[in-house]
C-alpha cells in the first residue's frame, strides 16, 4: 500500500517545552482543542490512546483511537491514530525543541495511505 508524502508543520510558542508539552497531553487542554472530547491514554510505548466524546444523542463515541509509539517528556510524543470507524492508522510525531525565547514545535503526520478517506 502506497503512502502519501508526510505533512510537516513547524510552530514557535513563547513558552517552555514543559508548558507546551502539557498542552498536548493534559486532559483539560485536549477537551478545549477537541470540542469536549476526553483524551484517554496510557502514556507509555504500546499504550492505547483515544479521544472519546458524545454523539448528538448523548451516547459515548470514540472519535480517534491509536497507540503510543514514543513518549519522552517533554520532547517527543509519537502515536498512531485512526479516525472514527476507519481501520487505517496514520502516525503523528510531535517534537519540542527549546529555543532562546520559545519552543520550536514540529508536528509531522505520515504513514497514511493514499486511499485513506480521513
Amino acid at each position: 500500500m502506497a503512502h502519501q508524502a508526510p505533512l510537516k508543520f513547524i510552530f514557535y510558542i513563547a513558552a517552555t517545552p514543559e508548558k507546551v508539552w502539557e498542552g498536548f497531553v493534559s486532559r483539560e487542554s485536549n477537551r478545549v482543542i477537541f470540542s469536549g472530547a476526553e483524551l484517554q491514554a496510557d502514556f507509555k510505548p504500546g499504550g492505547l490512546l483515544a479521544w472519546v466524546g458524545a454523539e448528538p444523542d448523548g451516547k459515548p463515541m470514540t472519535y480517534v483511537r491509536g497507540k503510543v509509539l514514543r513518549f519522552e517528556p517533554p520532547s517527543v510524543f509519537q502515536y498512531t491514530f485512526a479516525m472514527g470507524q476507519n481501520d487505517r492508522a496514520s502516525r503523528a510525531t510531535i517534537e519540542l525543541v527549546p529555543e532562546t525565547e520559545a519552543t520550536k514545535v514540529t508536528v509531522t503526520y505520515d504513514e497514511w495511505a493514499e486511499d485513506d478517506p480521513t
